[in-house]
């Protein structure tokens, strides 16, 4: 995990489109700029940071779903509640649920663990834009590969 970067999933763990659910990991960094300010002595990953690693997650899984014909934005977060705080070294496991996915907007519901524990978990939507309309396609395949995404979606083919 790479707090500055908002480079917030290490990898994918699995993915399985029949029902709609990816998992993932990432390991909080033990040292980040982030930590200087949140809190000096006492380094606490931000909410929001959480709820990054949440979005990109779901937004991993709606390329997948999607075959990568369109990027995810986040729009809203329904119901966020943070139930523990994350410290630096933590190993946070997210689960992904999809929810709904058409008419330019996916839902999902996620949420992350760390040791067992509830971390935090909120419903998400997305906004779907074709990639003829942003960008970032080729960008987006080479982070999804980096991470593993390709790798789980041909192990779930294998099946």
């Amino acid at each position: 995990m790479l707090l500055e970067y908002f480079q917030m999933i290490d990898r994918v763990e699995s993915v399985d489109l029949g029902a709609g659910v990816l998992k993932a990991r990432s390991v909080v960094p033990a040292k980040s700029p982030v930590f200087e300010g949140h809190f000096p002595g006492y380094p606490l990953v931000p909410g929001v940071l959480l709820i990054e690693t949440m979005a990109q997650a779901s937004g991993f899984l709606v390329l997948a779903a999607t075959n990568f014909t369109a990027m995810p934005f986040l729009m809203t977060v329904d119901g966020a509640k943070m139930r523990s705080f994350v410290e630096p070294e933590a190993v946070l496991d997210i689960e992904v649920h999809l929810e709904h996915d058409g008419s330019g907007f996916a839902v999902t519901k996620a949420k992350i663990t760390s040791d067992g524990k509830k971390v935090c978990d909120a419903q998400l939507k997305l906004r779907t834009v074709p990639f003829d309309q942003v960008p970032l396609g080729d960008i987006v395949r080479r982070r999804a590969d980096e991470l593993g995404l390709m790798a789980a979606l041909l192990k779930t083919e294998e099946v």
